[in-house]
């Protein structure tokens, strides 16, 4: 597999007047669009956010001396959910999405790792979950997936931050960057570029859509990091 960039928000600065803030723990690879030559815009990115999670349940599973099977390519996510009975034979080539629900059954499949998912039927009820992220971050320290309908836009979710005045953001890492790095290589000073152009960045609840609903899938998969930050 190509190099990819790891732990892309290392070094982002947090939002003014933070007072709680929880990370992910432990090394993930960003995965995107057309990181690995298969040009999948407009419809992949919720198979990199997915990708994104298995290279950190990869990792973990390692340290832990355990087996892990590599980070599956978008072809054997589709075929996996074929064979769970979860989509028709069809879907295998399919330029189709997946969502949450896609993202909790493949990574059972993949590497037995249970997950939870918290539903909020508007962007203005994502807050309500805030307390359950600060939570998962900062007891199991796993990247979450986070999907919707009208925001058909899949989401990595690798933190969440209160400030005293009361808000919150989420730090989102979004898929939907385009660089083929199988045939480039990995972009010099790529972690800067990503960071100032907003693809990982501290997004407040309030850019959240009220007309779509929210999926957030969770792993229940342990860090092996310490939580310190």
């Amino acid at each position: 597999m190509t190099a990819l960039l790891e732990d892309a928000h290392e070094g982002l600065e947090l939002p003014q007047r933070v007072n709680r803030v929880a990370y992910v723990r432990g090394q993930y690879a960003y995965y995107h669009y057309g990181c690995d030559g298969l040009d999948d815009r407009g419809w992949g990115c919720g198979y990199r956010s997915l990708q994104t999670i298995c290279s950190w349940v990869v990792l973990q599973k390692r340290k832990a001396g355990k087996e892990a099977r590599a980070v599956p390519s978008i072809a054997e996510i589709q075929a996996a959910l074929v064979s769970l009975g979860d989509k028709e034979a069809h879907f295998e080539g399919c330029c189709d999405w997946i969502g949450s629900t896609e993202v909790f059954l493949c990574l059972d499949h993949f590497y037995q790792v249970p997950c939870r998912i918290l539903h909020a039927s508007t962007g203005g009820q994502v807050a309500h979950h805030v307390d359950a992220l600060l939570r998962h971050f900062e007891q199991l320290g796993s990247p979450v997936m986070m999907g919707g309908d009208c925001d058909a836009s899949s989401k990595g979710i690798l933190g969440v931050c209160q400030t005293s005045s009361g808000e919150s953001h989420l730090l989102v890492l979004d898929p939907h960057w385009y660089r083929n790095d199988a045939k480039h290589g990995l972009l010099a000073g790529a972690r800067a570029n990503l960071q100032q152009n907003g693809w990982i960045s501290w997004l407040s609840l309030d850019s959240l859509m009220e007309s779509s609903f929210y999926n957030l899938c969770l792993p229940l998969l342990p860090s092996t990091e310490d939580n310190t930050l």
